[in-house]
């Protein structure tokens, strides 16, 4: 039998240097040239670097980062969380990426050796829709930037930003044309395929970095270069620090979380598991570190220079009295905030949603969807309402951890680093993956008990002291209930014993 990976295939539109391979024996209702292997495997370590220098550079990075200091903390225990926080999301990250680069199969495809043939379509859905809402929010938050810098320029267009002179439905005239410019661009980025979005990504990121050096470099010249790092008002000490830089440290995690669960569905297209190491090492702590600094920098400039604390980059640059310089910055940022939507959020439901019916859903298709469910969730009013997102994202947002564990358990613990290729693609009842007519019941029932407890600790009384650990609850507890009821399952015997070329082994 032939390598799968090194299989010829024929040309395809969506991804012309990574087309999958599709063999004669697989079931139409689980293959299209987008959820197959790749036959071309060809990013380098510059590739995974670029996607996180894209997924950090954006606006809510800058803002979380920031925002620690509100927590308490000093500056050396800030730092001290944000890099025990990404030493972790890289330890994450390098697990979740060997089944997928080894394999060459997105996401929602590994997860069929986890969930079942048919039953991966949960995990694939559950975070489709994590992603559909965080992509219209991002949108939303992009074209704010952008109205700011329209009205900046042009004054007169003022009234048309606002909702109660010109608007309906909760966004105003210019925000609707702002939004649809984006959702355009986002768009047609997407549908040129990932060729193009890799070369996208991998101008976002050093773009940014110029700019917030540059903007960093202003801002400390005109504090004449005399910043106080320490942005906190408050001073904790003992128990409370230690509590706090926990906290700290599980939101750098929890930020991130997304794009862990999401990174297999780049990690395939790496040439080798090395080489995504490499890029994740790069583009995770040594990038988020100095990242990091530059955020702290700027915002510690701003006291001195506008007489308050400015956590978002906009907002900074909006201050800045150079035209030049405002549609430079605000154009960097809108860019870096749709490299990061693309990548976190498009591409993603993309595979998700064409996994669902993969003769009939393509991956352009699949991103389209998701692209037209941002608009119809109207993100504008998701985002205004706490409420609203707390009991939507939060509740969603608690599968996360679970999904993550269960994957992690099955592939490392329960299987052993072994994949058979072709059984990912079968509907024969006698395919390792079919288990119990194309669910796996371990996993079904891991995921809910793991999830029921994750979001408890968001919401019930008495339970959400912990919520800031959500995620490594549901983590935790999805690993270990699925350890328990899988293995020793009939499932793990098949894999142990399973051999042959299709069979890849990490």
């Amino acid at each position: 039998m032939t390598d799968l990976i090194d299989s010829p295939a024929p040309p395809s539109s969506a991804h012309p240097a990574g087309v999958g391979v599709i063999k004669p024996g697989y079931h139409p209702r689980l293959t299209n040239d987008d959820l197959a292997p790749l036959r071309d495997q060809n990013w380098t370590w510059y590739n995974i670097f670029a996607f996180w220098m894209s997924d950090v550079h954006s606006v809510g990075g800058y803002v979380t980062a920031g925002s620690l200091f509100a927590l308490g903390l000093t500056s050396w225990q800030v730092f001290i969380c944000l890099i025990v926080g990404i030493s972790i999301v890289l330890f994450f990250c390098n697990l979740v990426a060997k089944p997928s680069q080894r394999s060459g199969v997105p996401f929602p495809v590994i997860c069929r050796s986890v969930f079942g043939v048919l039953g991966a379509n949960i995990p694939a859905i559950i975070r489709g829709l994590i992603a559909v809402a965080w992509y219209g929010i991002q949108t939303y938050l992009a074209s704010a930037a952008l109205d700011i810098l329209l009205v900046r320029l042009w004054p007169g267009l003022a009234p048309y930003g606002d909702v109660a002179q010109h608007g309906m439905l909760g966004l105003s005239t210019l925000g609707y044309f702002t939004f649809a410019v984006l959702w355009v661009l986002q768009a047609a980025v997407f549908w040129t395929g990932m060729n193009t979005i890799r070369r996208f990504i991998d101008f976002c990121g050093p773009a940014v970095y110029v700019v917030m050096v540059v903007l960093c470099i202003y801002l400390l010249s005109k504090a004449n270069w005399n910043v106080n790092l320490n942005l906190s008002d408050k001073q904790l000490s003992g128990g409370a620090m230690i509590s706090t830089m926990f906290a700290a440290t599980a939101l750098v995690v929890s930020y991130f979380s997304g794009p862990m669960l999401n990174f297999g569905d780049f990690s395939r297209y790496g040439k080798t598991f090395a080489a995504v190491k490499k890029g994740n090492f790069w583009g995770l702590p040594v990038n988020f570190t100095m990242f990091s600094v530059l955020t702290v920098l700027t915002a510690a400039a701003t006291l001195p220079v506008y007489g308050e604390l400015i956590t978002d980059p906009v907002k900074t640059v909006g201050k800045i009295d150079n035209t030049f310089a405002i549609v430079l910055a605000a154009l960097t940022f809108t860019t870096a905030t749709i490299g990061i939507n693309i990548v976190a959020n498009f591409v993603s439901p993309a595979f998700d949603f064409s996994h669902v019916n993969p003769q009939k859903i393509s991956w352009r298709t699949g991103g389209m969807i998701a692209a037209v469910g941002s608009v119809l969730i109207t993100p504008w009013n998701l985002y205004k309402s706490a409420d609203t997102i707390h009991y939507t994202l939060d509740t969603l947002g608690a599968f996360i951890g679970p999904l993550f564990g269960v994957l992690i358990c099955h592939y490392y613990l329960i299987h052993k680093q072994k994949v058979a290729i072709d059984d990912l693609f079968t509907m024969d009842e006698k395919g390792i993956y079919y288990y119990t007519k194309g669910f796996n019941p371990a996993a079904v029932w891991a995921t809910a008990i793991a999830a029921v407890v994750a979001i408890a600790c968001v919401f019930v009384p008495g339970m959400n002291a912990a919520n800031d650990y959500s995620w490594f609850i549901g983590c935790g507890l999805g690993l270990v209930v699925y350890y328990v009821l899988a293995r020793n399952s009939k499932v793990t015997a098949l894999i142990e014993a399973r051999t042959g070329d299709d069979v890849v082994t990490g």
